[in-house]
């Protein structure tokens, strides 16, 4: 059974048909997301903080992004899967085409996922001009979060705003196909998505991007600690697993989430 591709997602874009993304990191929820209707599963390295257990998605290796894309890939058969290219296995072109490869060739990700703005623009470049495709990160970048100062909403000012533009329109010009807005204010990632050709996945950026990510793990509210405002606990709606991932689903496609208590 093929799985969904680029091309799909892209129409589905064209077509204003949201799109449903969620994260996983073992075979048997991407069988769970699979089935609830999930278009795409983002293998993240948020499996730093979630299943390892760190303060943050830093200490995350390539040999373990391969490991648990492996998993979700042998978990599905139709959906799109993205694997997370985690802090600094991307610090030049030469090192990113390799760690990349390594993600597709033997972790089966149809598309890895990079953060950054015009700095990575050259990395994108080569490894699209390669075959690779890319899904860029703007916005809240966890791997950057000690420059940041904190997990705190980007693009807030009108010189960041413009900003954040001009990376994603960089972005798409030197090839990346698909771009993740993460916590930015919903009218910022309303105007990006309008501008870009690509498909716009928003986590924390407003309902008006071509679809929306959450970690599987604030979704079903596993997560310790507080949730992120951007998040919802689905499961505490529906009782049940599979009918949280369902619920999701639907309120994704229905444009039901996210609501206005889970935007800047």
């Amino acid at each position: 059974m093929a799985r969904l591709n680029l091309t799909s997602l892209r129409k589905m874009k064209a077509e204003h048909n949201k799109i449903a993304v969620l994260t996983a990191y073992d075979a048997s929820f991407s069988h769970a997301l699979e089935q609830a209707g999930v278009d795409v599963i983002l293998v993240g390295d948020s499996l730093g903080m979630v299943i390892q257990g760190q303060e943050s998605t830093l200490p995350v290796t390539i040999d373990d992004m391969v490991y648990h894309t492996q998993n979700v890939v042998r978990g599905s058969e139709k959906v799109f899967v993205i694997a997370d290219m985690p802090f600094m296995s991307y610090a030049n072109a030469e090192q990113a085409i390799q760690n990349a490869a390594c993600l597709m060739a033997e972790g089966g990700a149809q598309m890895v996922k990079l953060e950054g703005g015009a700095v990575v623009a050259d990395t994108v470049k080569q490894l699209t001009e390669r075959g690779i495709p890319v899904c860029a990160h703007l916005g809240l970048l966890p791997q950057s979060v000690h420059r940041l100062g904190g997990y705190r909403v980007q693009g807030r000012d009108a010189e960041d705003a413009e900003q954040l533009i001009r990376d994603a329109q960089t972005l798409q010009d030197v090839g990346a196909d698909m771009l993740v807005l993460e916590c930015v204010p919903a009218d910022l990632a309303a105007r990006i998505t309008a501008i870009v050709d690509i498909p716009v996945i928003g986590i924390g950026a407003g309902k008006d991007c071509d679809g929306q990510v959450l970690v599987l793990y604030d979704m079903l509210g596993l997560t310790p600690g507080k949730r992120p405002r951007f998040s919802h606990d689905f499961l505490a709606d529906t009782g049940a697993i599979p009918a949280a991932i369902s619920k999701y689903v639907q309120d994704v496609k229905s444009g039901q989430f996210p609501q206005a208590e889970q935007q800047y």
